[in-house]
């Protein structure tokens, strides 16, 4: 019997286990370990902070779905990895710590034979002094962040409605965070629903982002085939934004916030504050802070994860300058170089580099955005390592043949621009590769016969579709195997 122990529940982490559990014999276990009890589709975040969805149209229990399916769920936070065992016993571990209510702060040994770290990003908040839910600003990284986004924005709206002026800044809070395409569809959404409340004279709307060129999204732009002529993504996102009387503050590192006010840092060195009445900033991301430790006992954090609290896989980690990267650093199988048992699926693997150009400000601070890694680059993820390991435990075959680069795989982004079936609208666009390979593509690092990018209402349509479709699929319902990552 083989024991796969899957940390997170997340996109990549849930695509891996329920894969498992369909294709492995019911001798071998296949377990998950969440600190939360819900699986949710984060894409739709966007709609619940403008009160389009609320978080119970998102999400759902795990447990019903695992137990149906014979999946042994624990609800608990991973605390260390013990690859080695300890002094104890031979088999390799994970210590966990339940976070349910009938169990809450008990611990436990989790051993495995194969694990999967699919933990996800933490939330790093802390990183810039003052920012996120409780503080000065909200977040839609999460069902109940953004339901929070979503009082705090009606609170806005009201003030608007008695004649009062309100400034909107929505961007990025951190001079290495990513996501900004999720950021991005929030502000369109947000003057969306004041315009539609024709309130746009008392709006004021600003975008801020540590981007060199609005349009980057982390990676490094794309240049893309959009009504039978090539464009690039800064063009298609700025016409966006100027369409829409939204204003920019790009290259910018946000580095405190106050009650009403952003401190930031631009490229050039200088200091800058922007007002605000609502805002909305995507924080950094680090991993969630594993510990690993040897036989022995002695801490050996850095020999699983890199500096950032990410798992290392098979990547080129050399450090060497930008011009020397290449598609070939990133990982194709995630599997730990150290330890052939330990995978890592989603945003929990280390990536190799950024994707977008390194940029530093005179005083030595870092704006650029990490790489994103979220939505169908996770789910192909987590299934490819799924398939190799359920032909390692049947077959005994460790060859990983089932590879997924994020340098030859490529990826769909639908933005919403306003949640309404017959007024609405959205941005769809389709990147090949996600990480430049400027080697086989010279002249724009991607394969413009599947990069293109169209606007109007379809995008939208197509956007609510897939949310029904994902999560038809990661509720277990019929035929849900059919449905692509």
């Amino acid at each position: 019997m083989a024991k796969v122990l899957v940390l997170g529940a997340g996109i990549s982490g849930h695509t891996a286990s329920t894969w498992l559990r369909k294709k492995l014999g019911k001798k071998h276990e296949v377990i998950v370990v969440a600190p939360t009890l819900h699986y949710h589709w984060i894409p739709s975040n966007i709609w619940i902070g403008v009160g389009r969805m609320t978080p119970n149209q998102v999400k759902f229990r795990l447990e019903n779905r695992y137990r149906k399916s014979g999946i042994i769920f624990k609800q608990a936070k991973a605390v260390s990895i013990h690859p080695e065992g300890d002094k104890t016993s031979e088999r390799p571990f994970v210590s966990i710590e339940y976070t349910g209510q009938d169990k809450i702060g008990k611990t436990e040994k989790v051993d495995y034979d194969f694990l999967i770290n699919a933990t996800g990003p933490k939330l790093k908040f802390e990183a810039t002094e003052g920012l996120g839910p409780g503080k000065n600003t909200v977040s839609v990284c999460s069902f109940s962040h953004a339901a929070e986004a979503w009082e705090k924005l009606q609170e806005a709206i009201a003030r608007m409605e008695k004649g009062e002026k309100q400034k909107f800044l929505i961007g990025t809070g951190h001079p290495g965070a990513t996501c900004q395409g999720a950021a991005f569809e929030y502000i369109l959404n947000v003057h969306y629903e004041i315009a539609k409340r024709k309130l746009e004279h008392l709006a004021e709307f600003k975008w801020i982002t540590n981007e060199y060129e609005v349009g980057d999204f982390g990676m490094g732009g794309a240049y893309i085939k959009r009504g039978g002529y090539i464009t690039s993504t800064k063009t298609f996102a700025e016409s966006f934004l100027k369409e829409r009387g939204i204003t920019w503050i790009k290259r910018a590192g946000v580095k405190k916030v106050s009650a009403g006010k952003v401190y930031y840092e631009l490229l050039d060195g200088t200091d800058h504050e922007e007002t605000f009445d609502f805002a909305m900033l995507i924080p950094a991301f680090s991993g969630p802070g594993l510990k690993a430790y040897d036989k022995k006992g002695a801490d050996m954090t850095s020999v699983l994860f890199a500096p950032n609290g990410f798992m290392k896989v098979d990547a080129d980690y050399t450090k060497k300058p930008f011009e020397e990267w290449k598609a070939a650093d990133w990982p194709s199988t995630y599997q730990n170089p150290d330890y052939k048992n330990i995978f890592a699926a989603g945003i929990a693997f280390a990536p190799p580099h950024s994707i977008s150009k390194p940029m530093f400000s005179p005083n030595g601070t870092g704006i650029f955005p990490a790489p994103p890694r979220t939505g169908m680059p996770s789910g192909v993820i987590g299934k490819i390592i799924a398939n190799n390991i359920i032909e390692w435990i049947k077959k005994g075959d460790n060859s990983l043949r089932h590879r997924a680069s994020m340098a030859g795989m490529g990826a769909a982004c639908i933005v919403s621009a306003g949640f309404d079936h017959f007024k609405g609208g959205a941005a769809t666009m389709t990147v090949f590769p996600i990480v430049q390979d400027w080697e086989k593509y010279p002249t724009y690092g991607r394969d413009l016969r599947y990069t293109v990018g169209e606007a109007g209402l379809a995008g939208h349509w197509l956007k609510w579709f897939m949310h029904y479709m994902f999560l038809h699929k990661a509720k277990g319902y019929p035929f849900w195997w059919l449905l692509p990552e």
